[in-house]
């Protein structure tokens, strides 16, 4: 091999791990406990994870609103199941204050359940419940709501309402000393 070839495989390998570096983790679950700026998170496998909060960090706090509370031009992020014959049934839909991820995709990698972050194009109520269509840059999906659906809107948060037995999501990536760091913590009351 030329030196070329040796200084092109060095920065290919220098840019490869800095990628997976920088690849997000998904951490929810149970606030265990708040040790100055680290979180602990107990996710429902048992596992427990420590995360580090930036400074900076954006706290929001899911607040519990109602189905007639969604209007026509929300955003929402919308966990369904999708049942054997095709229908998507939403089992937690929240509402966000400005677009994040739109799009529709499969939920932590399974193949029944989907999360559509997406624009509400319009409501139709049903006998079964409310029919929602979610609308986003190429495409949009129909998605039943039952009467047993989460709904919640999230509005900023604060420290404060990091208790331990408040349930946590976040995304979180790779910071000096292989710690996980996370600059927006979505935090829900205890169930």
């Amino acid at each position: 091999m030329n030196k070329y070839t040796l200084t092109l495989l060095s920065i290919l390998a220098m840019l490869a791990g800095t990628a997976n570096a920088q690849i997000p983790t998904r951490v929810s679950g149970t606030l265990e406990k708040l040790t100055g700026n680290v979180l602990s998170v107990k996710s429902a496998d048992g596992k427990s994870t420590d995360v580090q909060v930036d400074e900076k960090a954006e706290i929001l706090f899911t607040q519990a609103i109602k189905l007639a509370d969604i209007q026509q031009g929300d955003f929402l992020a919308v966990t369904s199941i999708k049942r054997e014959d095709g229908v998507l049934t939403a089992f937690e839909i929240r509402r966000f204050s400005k677009p994040l991820n739109p799009g529709h995709r499969p939920f932590e990698g399974s193949s029944t359940q989907t999360m559509t972050n997406a624009t509400v194009a319009t409501t139709v109520q049903s006998a079964t419940g409310r029919e929602l269509t979610m609308a986003y840059e190429g495409g949009s999906q129909k998605i039943m709501v039952s009467e047993k659906a989460s709904i919640s809107a999230l509005v900023p948060g604060e420290y404060a309402q990091l208790k331990p037995g408040a349930i946590v999501s976040m995304t979180a990536t790779a910071a000096d000393g292989g710690k996980l760091l996370t600059r927006r913590v979505q935090v829900s009351p205890q169930k």
